[in-house]
């Protein structure tokens, strides 16, 4: 009788979240709709630009590798030929950023018009968006290697770096236009295998290479934006083992490890630009809720037991959104008048608990943000893709 009970509780549970999810969704889809129909058209006259369309003498791999320096690297005043030297949340703006503008505008060309098609029905955004995956995925003479072993370098000092895996969350929104779109009749199936396979062996990548592993394994947003960006990649292939021991690690390691028991993220708070920090951390928590919960193991409403969860996560900095002159530590060193935008944490929060002020909060926020840096730690632009 309890497991009927149980059974019978998790249905409701359900059918009350699903009900809840279409009508957020219905909100956003009013709320966003001519910028997502402006933004396909924007879309559908763009041309693929991949990895292979620019070249950085510093790189040690090839045309076909990902490239990027790390973003707080400069040169050494004391030795300006010897190895760059940290200087932690100052962007130097001479770095190579090519592949990952690259990246980025390709994650806005699939966001866009995925969601296009998600509203519309119209293959017209389908096949446009297959000739963009294809040269990123498909084509021998333009794609990308799956691996970032050259990301995030730092002259004279590394060839690439763990934390160098974090530039393509931006990949997640192709992998979710992808699942939205894999269905239309102009999807090519050979097509969708071969861009399936690229994913199987960029999870692969990261989960045995020496920076892979480094990355899965570091302690702050680092770690959390591995779990997230593998668990979009994962949902893509339907790599369900993957998928479980990513649950495992947020109730495991992500949750109990990086939060407080206020609901702060101590190690990000920690940093020179602890306001951003703060706010894409949470994201990339709440996007593990959204992208690993099921009815069964429902990260949402995941509680350890000395009362950590995802819920005080965004009780604890929601107030910093709505008025930040109310933060307490030193602004960003850098880009602090740029935050907030509207941030993922609050759509999908309101979307689960269905608090309608979060969702009124993100619509008040900039929902097409330009400036570089906020862009390079927004991986989630188009939301209605997701739910």
């Amino acid at each position: 009788m309890k497991k009927q009970y149980l059974l019978l509780g998790i249905l409701l549970l359900t059918v009350c979240n699903t009900f809840a999810q279409q009508y957020f969704k219905a909100q956003a889809v009013t709320a966003l709709k001519d910028q997502i129909l402006t933004e396909a058209n924007w879309a559908l006259k763009q041309q693929p630009i991949t990895v292979t369309a620019s070249t950085s003498p510093y790189s040690s791999g090839g045309k076909h590798d990902f490239f990027s320096e790390g973003d707080y690297w400069w040169p050494n005043p004391q030795n300006p030929n010897g190895p760059y030297v940290t200087r932690d949340g100052e962007t130097n703006p001479s770095n190579f950023v090519a592949h990952r503008k690259a990246m980025i505008r390709f994650s806005e060309i699939i966001g866009a018009l995925a969601s296009a098609y998600q509203i519309t029905g119209d293959e017209k955004y389908v096949k446009h968006a297959l000739a963009h995956l294809k040269a990123w995925f498909v084509n021998q003479e333009t794609l990308m290697n799956p691996n970032l072993a050259y990301a995030q370098a730092v002259r004279n000092l590394y060839t690439g770096r763990s934390w160098g895996i974090i530039d393509s969350i931006h990949l997640m929104e192709v992998a979710q236009g992808v699942i939205v779109m894999q269905k239309a009749k102009s999807f090519n199936k050979n097509d969708l295998q071969v861009i399936k396979k690229w994913f199987a062996d960029y999870i692969l990548w990261l989960n045995t290479s020496k920076n892979g592993i480094a990355e899965k394994n570091a302690k702050n947003n680092h770690g959390t934006t591995w779990g997230m960006q593998v668990a979009s990649f994962a949902k893509l292939v339907n790599d369900q083992p993957m998928l479980d021991s990513l649950r495992m690690r947020y109730k495991t390691i992500y949750l109990p490890n990086q939060m407080a028991a206020d609901g702060s993220f101590p190690l990000e708070l920690a940093r020179t630009k602890p306001y951003g920090y703060a706010i894409f951390n949470l994201d990339a928590m709440v996007m593990l809720c959204q992208l690993l919960s099921t009815p069964t193991d429902n990260l949402w409403t995941y509680q350890t037991t000395d009362g950590k969860s995802i819920k005080k996560g965004i009780d604890y900095l929601y107030p910093y959104i709505v008025d930040k002159s109310k933060w307490p530590l030193k602004p960003d060193v850098m880009y602090w008048e740029y935050w907030p935008v509207a941030q993922p944490f609050l759509f999908f929060g309101a979307n689960y608990f269905g608090q309608q002020t979060w969702f009124d909060t993100w619509k008040s926020l900039d929902l097409k943000p330009t400036n570089e840096e906020v862009v390079r730690n927004l991986p989630i632009r188009h939301p209605i893709i997701w739910l």
